[in-house]
């Protein structure tokens, strides 16, 4: 596995053995190879970056070339028990449209993101630059995100769409954050599913 990443180790926790399993913005496969190895997932990745998609096959990763700008077209209903986007959330321009996507597609849908209502975020700010950070590491004029949210605004917005928070936990370096996650946490995992 490429570096460790704490949001792994959750998301495996969340996965039974020998489910179907689609990871967006796969990257290098490195999360679907993990679980592949770990939980016998049948896994499967999206991933629209030439490079990445080449280091996702060379991992031993059944990837599909597609924009996720453009929904999940082609792909069955319910086909998936997790739909996985971790860290990538972020970096998408229709946000409420993936996230429907990923719950149409899979029995439930697993995210994570850089919460930007983190302490160290809103330190930079007051001090009259943009945060970077681990869980931030691009500079203003080169980030690939294009929407810098909080813990409480994806809140809101799984409430104002009827997206049933299931399990939520909050990291700070990868130590959980029990109290105050929207202040103290870096990163936050969502196991998300569909209301009624």
């Amino acid at each position: 596995m490429s570096a460790y990443r704490y949001d792994y180790e959750v998301i495996t926790q969340w996965i039974e053995p020998g489910e179907k399993v689609l990871d967006l913005g796969c990257g290098d496969g490195a999360l679907l190879r993990h679980l592949m190895d770990v939980r016998q997932v049948q896994g499967y990745g999206v991933e629209n970056d030439p490079d990445k998609l080449q280091a996702s096959v060379e991992n031993g990763v059944n990837v599909i070339q597609m924009d996720l700008e453009k929904g999940l077209v082609g792909l069955e209903d319910g086909f998936f028990d997790h739909v996985i986007m971790s860290l990538s959330l972020q970096a998408m321009h229709n946000t409420q449209g993936i996230l429907a996507e990923m719950l149409r597609v899979g029995r439930e849908a697993v995210v994570s993101f850089p919460n930007f209502g983190y302490w160290r975020h809103r330190q930079s700010i007051l001090n009259g630059r943009m945060p970077v950070s681990e869980s931030l590491p691009h500079q203003w004029y080169n980030t690939p995100n294009v929407r810098f949210f909080t813990i409480a605004d994806f809140d809101a917005l799984c409430e104002m769409n009827g997206i049933a928070v299931r399990e939520r936990l909050a990291f700070d370096e990868g130590k959980l954050m029990l109290d105050e996650p929207n202040f103290l946490a870096s990163v936050a995992v969502y196991r998300l599913g569909r209301n009624g």
